[in-house]
């Protein structure tokens, strides 16, 4: 059997609604490829739960699904 998928809910500064991935290695790519997001700006998100200008282009928020329920 597989272990649980640990679900992670990325807000983007103006948008409301989340876009969901299945782990950091799917949110890394995303970050990397579609936000254009560096590798300091990333690692602060993965760890601090969040990354906002000067580190970024916009304001991120990081949230494991079930969290703030």
């Amino acid at each position: 059997m597989s272990a649980a998928l640990s679900w992670l809910d990325l807000y983007v500064e103006g948008d409301t609604h989340p876009r969901r991935f299945d782990g950091p290695a799917a949110l890394r790519q995303y970050l990397s490829k579609v936000e254009r997001l560096g590798e300091e700006s990333i690692m602060a998100l993965l760890s601090d739960g969040q990354v906002a200008p000067p580190l970024s282009r916009r304001q991120y928020r990081l949230q494991a699904l079930g969290e703030g329920e």
